[in-house]
């Protein structure tokens, strides 16, 4: 067989050497040779044989350096980032299709990426490049005590230039613009889950285009189990923007717990309306609603000697108990029923089902069991759910977050086929 004749590029120290390899050669065994023919890769940075006395015979100093190694790989580069692979341990050199002069880097596959955190700080943890970020989330959770790490994923935030490459040709048409103004604000004010830029679990940060100096947000995407519901526990924030609709009723309930944690016991001489800074207690779209804070106080008064914690609990609780608990919204268009005009809808997803809520009320429409979903399609325009038996006819809705919305559901299928299998 023909020797494969590649320039082996030591990136720590850009030392370039030319070296001959079988092509059956497997990459783990061309990384041994390079480190063994080539003394700058000796471990990718040479201490090793600087350090007196050392025997690299002993089987404990071996499994180190073993280990050290095993940081270390082949990097086939490419122009454009994105399409750069690293070359897998147990295929051969000539699976990757590579020719005489092609040149390979032989550097560390471990990077630094911030993240950040659910308790809002950021944290630089180092990943290993050639990693998915599936593989990388199993670390990356349980470092701070995540078991559950199925369940959560990472958002790259979009920058506005994905934004107008999206909605560029919706300059053509000012109706059509006018429109998806209105569908834009209504988003903001609903805090749905349109426009989150998920990471694919199934592909590596830099395919994805992620840089090592962007700061990636750790959040929970699938809410299965009742797991890592502590202190942790974003209820409250996910209830004051937005993210977890509420009626007005349920929202002064809320509001009346937070009073208990935040004041204690109700004294009526001192809560009184003019207290309370109701930004602090009610999502937005509450706070001018008449009689907000009386309502608020009223709640606060049937808390009783309700202790900090006992309040806190209850306000997990109720959240937890609410059927719109856990459910990632997108802001739709439906067709009305017996006309043809598309008017705004939220669809939801939750590990039970998919659900249609009326984006001013928040009242559940309509609910379907997940176990019920037979098909669905994503096209750029548009999502389609087929109920089988269940319903008649498809349910259609026009949204560009099609793909975000299959995600979800496939996620939800996948997780709970795994506990089934357990």
């Amino acid at each position: 067989m023909v020797a494969l004749s590649l320039k082996i590029c030591v990136r720590q120290c850009n030392v370039v050497k030319t070296m001959q390899f079988e092509p059956s050669t497997a990459v783990y065994d061309a990384c041994r040779v390079i480190r063994e023919r080539v003394p700058e890769a000796q471990m990718g940075q040479g201490w090793c044989r600087h350090i007196p006395g050392l025997d690299f015979r002993n089987r404990e100093v071996e499994q180190k350096l073993g280990k050290l190694a095993s940081d270390y790989g082949l990097f086939l580069s490419d122009e454009d980032p994105r399409k750069g692979i690293w070359l897998e341990a147990g295929r051969t050199l000539d699976y990757y299709m590579l020719r005489n002069g092609d040149i390979l880097e032989y550097k560390k596959k471990q990077r630094p990426q911030k993240i950040r955190m659910l308790d809002g700080s950021v944290k630089t943890v180092m990943v290993d490049d050639s990693k998915t970020v599936g593989e990388l989330l199993v670390t990356i959770c349980s470092r701070i005590g995540i078991t559950n790490y199925e369940e959560y994923s990472l958002i790259q935030e979009s920058n506005e230039e994905k934004k107008e490459e999206s909605t560029g040709t919706l300059k053509k048409d000012r109706t059509l613009l006018r429109d998806e103004k209105k569908m834009e604000k209504l988003k903001a004010k609903l805090h749905t889950d349109d426009d989150l830029n998920w990471l694919d679990h199934s592909r590596t940060f830099r395919e994805q285009g992620v840089d090592e100096n962007e700061t990636l947000l750790l959040r929970r995407k699938f809410f299965y189990s009742d797991q890592n519901v502590d202190s942790r526990d974003p209820a409250r924030d996910d209830i004051l923007n937005g993210s977890h609709p509420v009626s007005f009723e349920k929202a002064c309930e809320f509001g009346g717990f937070q009073a208990q944690i935040q004041f204690g016991p109700h004294v009526e001489h001192k809560h009184k309306p003019g207290f309370l800074d109701l930004k602090e207690f009610l999502p937005k779209e509450y706070i001018k609603q008449r009689g907000a804070e009386k309502r608020i106080f009223q709640e606060h008064k049937n808390c009783g000697e309700m202790t900090e914690i006992e309040a806190k609990v209850k306000y997990v609780k109720l959240a937890r108990s609410l059927r719109t608990y856990g459910v990632s919204f997108f802001l739709v268009k439906e067709k009305m029923k017996g006309k043809n005009k598309l008017v705004p809808r939220l669809l939801g997803i939750t590990k039970e089902s998919v659900m249609r809520v009326d984006e001013k009320t928040k009242e559940v429409l309509q609910e379907w069991p997940l176990t019920t979903v037979k098909r669905w399609a994503a096209s750029p325009k548009s999502f389609t759910l087929d109920f089988g038996e269940y319903q008649e006819s498809y349910y259609s809705v026009q949204t560009t977050e099609g793909e975000q919305i299959s995600q979800l559901i496939a996620g939800y299928i996948d997780i709970i086929l795994k506990k089934v299998r357990l």
